[in-house]
């Protein structure tokens, strides 16, 4: 990943109408990814993984 570690607020370039994403939440662990298919917001809450708000389920051990 090449994008620069910030503070707990993500800030976008420029004006926006969108609001600030503010990372720090007790409990929830959260990440920005960006990558060459476009960003994606990666939250851990209470162990269970989250991707842009879609919960992702855990693969079988050994399901290589």
């Amino acid at each position: 990943m090449n994008a620069p570690l910030l503070p707990q607020i993500l800030l976008r370039p420029g004006r926006s109408v969108q609001a600030d994403l503010e990372l720090a939440t007790e409990g929830v662990l959260r990440y920005v990814w960006s990558s060459e298919w476009g960003d994606m917001l990666i939250e851990v809450i209470d162990g269970v993984a989250y991707v842009n708000g879609q919960r992702v389920e855990a693969a079988p051990a050994g399901s290589r």
